[in-house]
């Protein structure tokens, strides 16, 4: 079938954002990574990274639970990284990179990280890295989408993919998201060398205000920036168009707890 390379959807690495737009409309993004923020349990004094720090909006409330630690924002792209430093000035440092090379000169008590882990292929490879950046008995505590997310609206997106004006230029599908199951996740954590791991799920379906500026800057930028720039619009619309109206994203969260093995 025409469809059948765009039918599990995968990405391949960081990406850049419009930051300006995201940080416009990511109030649903805003409110998950506060609810994650709520089960951290901080004491005041941790050494804290946020792991995809997008705009800096959830690290700025991770800042004020630090009155006495600090906060390490993380994010590969430059112009969320950007956009994070205006907000949140000299309260934090800043470390742009890949979560897959993440490189401090001291190990962290947390990681923290809220609607990011998705966008990474090989989380293998992510967790072993988020091991070697934590002390023994730190953690990790983190939201990502998870497997079933967004399945509707992905029917949509491989419909319109599949079309010829579109297609052809995706030849080379690198695709979207990488959802896993608790159960997927839960070995990966152990075998990184994490203990008391915690994982599962939580639905968050969505109708976004602004629907078509939305899919295009949280779900649809990977592919959109294959596209030539007067397709990337027209591919929105039809997506949006191929949708159930009005557009419900049936989102689902992956929550994840877990303690860095050692002494």
């Amino acid at each position: 079938m025409a469809e059948d390379r765009f039918r599990e959807p995968m990405n391949t690495g960081a990406r850049e954002w419009d930051a300006d737009t995201y940080d416009a409309i990511s109030d649903p993004q805003l409110m998950w990574g506060l609810e994650a923020l709520n089960r951290l349990r901080l004491r005041g004094d941790e050494t804290v990274v946020d792991a995809g720090c997008g705009t800096g909006r959830v690290t700025a409330e991770l800042v004020k639970r630090l009155p006495r630690g600090h906060a390490i924002a993380v994010d590969a792209s430059t112009e969320m990284m950007s956009k994070a430093r205006k907000r949140l000035g000299d309260r934090v440092d800043y470390v742009l990179a890949d979560l897959l090379e993440l490189k401090l000169p001291e190990p962290v008590d947390v990681v923290f990280s809220t609607a990011t882990l998705h966008w990474i292929l090989d989380h293998d490879r992510l967790f072993h890295q988020l091991r070697r950046v934590l002390r023994p008995g730190g953690r990790v505590v983190a939201q990502c989408g998870a497997k079933g997310s967004v399945a509707n609206h992905t029917k949509a997106i491989v419909a319109v993919a599949s079309r010829h004006e579109f297609g052809q230029h995706l030849s080379a599908m690198r695709g979207l998201w990488n959802f896993p199951t608790p159960e997927e996740t839960e070995p990966i954590l152990e075998n990184a060398g994490f203990t008391d791991v915690r994982c599962w799920l939580q639905p968050k379906p969505l109708q976004p205000e602004r629907p078509l500026e939305f899919i295009s800057s949280m779900t649809l930028g990977p592919i959109l920036e294959q596209l030539p720039d007067e397709k990337r619009q027209p591919f929105a619309e039809a997506v949006l168009e191929q949708s159930d109206q009005p557009l419900v994203i049936d989102y689902l969260r992956l929550n994840i707890e877990a303690v860095a093995a050692g002494t």
